[in-house]
């Protein structure tokens, strides 16, 4: 359906993309997101609900992989724990500028927030001891022995603690159409969050409770008009 200024309207859109951002490598995470149609304008512009689920890993800036020569294992000398984190968010999004005809490029304004579970995941690591005996083990800046290498990222789930928080987060969102339903485009935004404690990423380095972000999601999906 369309307005007599062929301006594009829709009411729903579903899309899944990837994730990065300024505390994460380059994958940082996954995310789903839907605006659906709201029946009135938000300063005369049309406005949708937006609904996302996010699941992110946030590192901290001292983190830093290093091999071993002679084994080839990797380790990140110093990391206590994984912080993964998922946010549920609730907001609206609002249409600034829209597609005539199908063409061109869609420019939205997003505001959401909602609550943060953080996932302290112990860093596994494999230790040696003066028997010459292998463990794996959580990384412990205390313990005696060698260290030869990281256990497998399967390791330590079972251990994880839960954080809890809250974030709030600003975005514009860059939608092209390649078909008349189906959509790529492009979520940049800034993040900022709150835990109930710090969160203890590496054992040797300032460990925060709030944390900012820059982010950039590439998304794909499909509208309902």
């Amino acid at each position: 359906m369309k307005n007599d200024d062929t301006e594009e309207t829709y009411k729903s859109f579903t899309s899944v993309g990837i994730t990065t951002n300024t505390n994460s490598g380059i994958l940082g995470g996954a995310v789903f997101r839907q605006s659906s149609a709201l029946g009135s304008k938000m300063f005369g512009k049309n406005a949708y609900r937006y609904l996302a689920l996010e699941l992110v890993n946030v590192k901290h800036p001292k983190e830093l992989s290093t091999q071993d020569f002679i084994t080839g294992a990797r380790l990140v000398y110093g990391k206590q724990n994984y912080l993964f984190v998922l946010r549920p968010e609730y907001g609206r999004e609002i249409a600034l500028f829209s597609r005539q005809d199908d063409e061109g490029i869609s420019i939205s304004g997003i505001i959401a927030a909602g609550p943060s579970l953080g996932f302290e995941k112990p860093y596994m690591v494999q230790y040696q001891g003066s028997d010459g005996r292998v463990t794996t083990e959580p990384f412990d800046p205390n313990r005696p022995g060698d260290i030869i290498g990281a256990g497998s990222f399967f390791q330590g789930f079972g251990k994880s603690k839960v954080v809890p928080g809250l974030h709030i987060k600003t975005a514009m969102s860059f939608e092209l159409s390649a078909f008349r339903d189906n959509v790529t485009g492009v979520e940049v935004g800034f993040i900022a969050e709150a835990f109930s404690r710090k969160v203890t990423i590496m054992a040797d380095a300032q460990n925060k409770a709030f944390f900012t972000s820059g982010y950039l999601t590439l998304y794909f999906g499909s509208k309902k008009r």
